[in-house]
């Protein structure tokens, strides 16, 4: 019996995490130094027989980065021309799908074991309980016995404590369902119609989440991605150089080639790619990934944050709880604020609005290519887009665009 195929819906531009998603489609950002996309590659590896990638920006980028196959897994793509929504998405894969499919969002971390639990059905939606309000996070999941009634987009008023995470098990009936749904309030096809309609002639299982589900919806949510991975899936090796006078303590990983001089002292859960360079006498705290190919040197400490390929924080620095780009420069001296006076949440300005991020502690968002001058200072939640830079002894008090 084949295997069932994938539907990886990957084709929107993800204004939400910019700067980080101004150079590259949102799939394609490393947490734990993999991209978005390997960790459900990898995730479905045995399970199902073909990947269906459903594109769109920066589409490019994505088919170089992985060609035909991932892993043995046949990879396939799909150009959704225009960005009409979820259920506009699916409709792109009609004439590719071949029995049961499985759809999930490209932007979002799942796990094998959820994923094969749901597969054991012919219909099926997972969800998530959650204490917290379910009308600030996306979909709610009405059931009843175990099976999905409907499913409302951001509700108004409580009807569930069940959030929808994004991944769903179909058969080719879908299709005439999607077909027929009318435009939501965002002017979108909803995936989630699809399903509300299905739940009205099909028994669609509800598959609770018993390993994890990591979305990716904003900047700061890299951080706490990267901080579950270290912390609970990272494996420990270490195929460095590492010279006299080091301290590792915890979980490590440190990358082929990488070198690890004298005076550095690293407190895992700690992720450290190939040919980096670290040292002498620095401090890496817990929750960090560094990238491939960086620089952390002299009298820096950096703190549950992921520094992205090629980046340099030479020397005298100082970044928590924060995102930093490619090819990125940090010039001496520059400190990265994460925790306000007030000991409040930070707040951080997304499409215009200034939203509170729900994280007490939260540094900077750095685009590609960054460079700051000697001695800047970073508010907390600011972000600085791709290839803008600092003057010596700047105060970033907004976001630089």
């Amino acid at each position: 019996m084949a295997k069932p195929q994938a539907v990886i819906l990957a084709a929107g531009e993800s204004t939400r995490t910019i700067p980080l998603t101004l150079t590259r489609p949102k799939p394609l950002l490393k947490i734990a130094n993999k991209t978005l996309l390997e960790h459900n590659f990898d995730q479905l590896l045995g399970l199902v027989g073909e990947a269906i990638i459903v594109v769109g920006y920066k589409k490019e980028m994505i088919i170089e980065h992985f060609g035909n196959s991932y892993k043995g897994l046949k990879l396939t793509y799909v150009e959704q021309k225009e960005q009409l929504g979820t259920g506009h998405a699916v409709l792109q894969v009609k004439s590719r799908i071949n029995g049961k499919f499985l759809v999930m969002n490209g932007d979002d971390l799942y796990s094998k074991q959820d994923i094969k639990a749901m597969l054991q059905h012919k219909y099926a939606v997972v969800g998530k309980k959650i204490e917290e309000d379910i009308s600030k996070q996306g979909g709610a999941i009405t059931e009843k016995n175990g099976f999905v009634t409907g499913i409302v987009e951001r509700p108004k008023n409580f009807i569930s404590k069940t959030l929808n995470v994004g991944m769903y098990v179909f058969d080719e009936e879908i299709f005439n369902l999607a077909n027929k749904i009318r435009k939501s309030e965002r002017n979108e096809y909803e995936i989630t119609d699809v399903v509300t309609a299905l739940a009205k002639t099909d028994k669609i299982k509800l598959v609770e989440v018993k390993d994890y589900w990591l979305p990716v919806g904003y900047p700061w949510q890299v951080i706490e991605a990267n901080e579950y991975l270290l912390k609970n899936k990272m494996k420990p090796e270490n195929k460095g150089i590492i010279e006299k006078n080091v301290t590792i303590k915890g979980q490590v990983s440190i990358g082929d080639k990488t070198l690890i001089r004298s005076g550095v002292y690293i407190e895992g859960p700690v992720m450290i790619g190939k040919n980096c360079v670290i040292g002498p006498n620095c401090y890496l705290r817990p929750g960090t990934t560094i990238g491939d190919n960086c620089k952390i040197g002299q009298a820096v400490e950096i703190k549950n944050s992921v520094i992205m390929d090629k980046t340099n924080v030479p020397h005298l620095s100082y970044v928590g709880d924060s995102v930093i780009g490619e090819k990125c420069n940090l010039g001496a001296g520059t400190i990265v604020a994460n925790l306000k006076h007030d000991n409040g949440n930070v707040r951080s300005v997304v499409r215009g609005l200034l939203i509170d991020t729900g994280r007490r502690k939260l540094g900077a968002i750095l685009g590609d290519n960054v460079h700051t001058g000697i001695n800047t200072s970073i508010y907390p939640g600011r972000k600085i887009w791709p290839n803008r830079t600092t003057v010596p002894g700047e105060v970033v008090r907004k976001d630089i665009e």
